[in-house]
């Protein structure tokens, strides 16, 4: 019996949409079960879902009914304690009965009106089987020598992987073109027979995995929104980017195109998928990856493949936030930012920018000082030096208090080894405060604000909460973004260690 906790919802996926039936009937029961309600639940990822309740259980006789159809797929029966009974599909048919005993679930399995769930049941009966063999190979191996105990299992447990391979082969034969053999498809994985040998006379590594990724993904049909609904498609997903494709933005990318390319633009398949990893690349907190985030909005969303996953509201924020994001990719410009000086900001402050209240009195007071700004502006640009590191921080900001002192202290080592300067902008609007704290704190940045209102640091540089650390090279190209001071050093050497590495070529 399995006697696995899960955990239960009640959210219903959007997107999912259920495929014709005229309703369901199934009738499950487990003699000694002592449950007085059930659920009935479904896969659907990395989730799963109640998706009807059973309230009145009496000798172990669930029932669940219902008009409405089900989504195709597979589920499982849970107890009163949230336990999980045994999987079993609903898919050729939503109207059929089963039973079993709480003492063994798949051992006293009976199925009426499922033709599909019997032979799955067959198949699990047979794998529990030879499972039960290895098991008694162990015991027949006490009182042997080393070397005797040692030829037995292995000549034993030959045996029975050759059994298991042969059934295995047998039954996806007879099975094929039925969603129990893709079903069962997903767990199998693709290894190479008669490996080559590599130079060291080992099996050829490299063969291998490129074996195991250009088949992958073989036999699963992508068209099939079944598959969704099913406990093995996430994780057979999770470990195609996780173990055959190489950690970089460019590499997902194309790995993700080609498994949007296998499925019909607006199906079930690719509007969950695409509806999937839309956000995911958003939210990822690995650096860089928000440029497979900007791919999937300019392919897909922004020329109107993604209807069947946003309406036109959502689509237009994502295309919005795309636009920000796109500029500020790593390897782009930062963009420039002309700027006021503690200096500089007496001379501002005089022509009436500290008491500006209006965007309509803002303007009137740069279109009339335009020349006299340029004189002023300290200008991200003109930063002379190797490596910039620009912040975006706040006096008022409580991990600013704590991250500004240390980044200083960590500036006056770093400067000991590299070229480096700090840009500093200060992102709000009270002056006093601002260089009180720069003086107070002998803070020995490039320290700057905007108090004419021109650079739209927000959206310019994603500014939402501070503080933001960017590394910029001495062409102000972006290498590396949202860090914490922590991280400055290690992105300082491994840019040191790739420069190198060119002027070796």
């Amino acid at each position: 019996m399995n006697t696995k906790k899960i955990i239960l919802s009640l959210i219903i996926l959007t997107g999912l949409k259920a495929l014709s039936q005229s309703g369901y009937d199934i009738k499950i029961t487990v003699k000694n079960a002592k449950d007085t309600i059930g659920f009935l639940a479904k896969y659907t990822w990395d989730q799963q879902y109640v998706v009807d309740t059973c309230k009145k259980v009496k000798n172990g006789n669930f029932n669940f009914k219902g008009k409405t159809d089900l989504d195709k797929g597979v589920y499982f029966l849970v107890s009163q304690d949230k336990v999980k009974y045994f999987d079993f599909f609903v898919n050729e048919n939503s109207k059929f009965s089963m039973s079993t005993d709480v003492a063994d679930m798949e051992k006293f399995m009976k199925i009426i009106g499922s033709k599909e769930n019997e032979n799955f049941s067959n198949y699990k009966h047979f794998m529990i089987g030879k499972n039960e063999e290895f098991g008694k190979l162990r015991e027949k191996t006490k009182g042997l020598s080393k070397a005797d105990s040692t030829k037995f299992m292995t000549d034993g447990v030959k045996k029975l992987n050759d059994d298991v391979v042969k059934f295995s082969a047998d039954f996806a034969e007879q099975q094929k073109g039925t969603f129990l053999a893709d079903f069962l498809n997903l767990k199998a994985d693709k290894v190479a027979k008669d490996i080559p040998k590599a130079s060291n006379g080992r099996p050829d590594s490299v063969y291998q995995y490129f074996y195991m990724k250009n088949h992958y993904f073989d036999g699963i049909n992508f068209s099939d929104g079944r598959l969704l609904r099913t406990p093995f498609f996430h994780e057979r997903m999770k470990g195609y980017f996780d173990r055959m494709v190489f950690p970089s933005p460019d590499s997902i990318i194309v790995e993700i195109d080609k498994i949007l390319a296998k499925s019909a633009v607006n199906s079930e398949m690719y509007n969950f998928l695409l509806g999937y990893y839309t956000p995911m690349y958003e939210s990822s907190k690995v650096v860089g990856y928000d440029k497979v985030f900007v791919h999937l909005i300019e392919k897909y969303v922004a020329t109107g493949n993604a209807k069947g996953v946003y309406d036109e509201k959502t689509t237009q924020k994502i295309v919005d936030r795309g636009r920000i994001l796109k500029p500020l990719l790593l390897g782009n410009k930062a963009p420039e930012l002309f700027m006021i000086d503690t200096i500089a900001s007496k001379i501002v402050n005089k022509m009436g920018y500290d008491t500006a209240k209006t965007s309509e009195g803002l303007t009137k007071l740069y279109q009339s000082n335009t020349q006299k700004l340029l004189s002023l502006y300290t200008t991200l640009y003109n930063v002379k030096a190797k490596y910039t590191i620009l912040i975006f921080w706040d006096v008022d900001c409580g991990h600013c208090k704590t991250e500004i002192p240390k980044l200083l202290e960590m500036y006056h080592e770093l400067i000991k080894t590299y070229d480096v300067k700090v840009f500093s902008v200060y992102t709000k609007h009270e002056y006093d405060k601002w260089r009180k704290y720069v003086i107070d704190n002998k803070l020995d940045f490039i320290n700057v604000w905007d108090p004419v209102h021109i650079n739209n640091i927000t959206d310019k540089y994603d500014i939402f909460s501070t503080p933001v650390i960017y590394i910029l090279d001495k062409d102000k190209i972006i290498k590396s973004k949202k860090l914490s001071y922590e991280q400055i050093p290690d992105v300082l050497k491994q840019e040191e260690l790739i420069e190198k590495a060119k002027l070796k070529k």
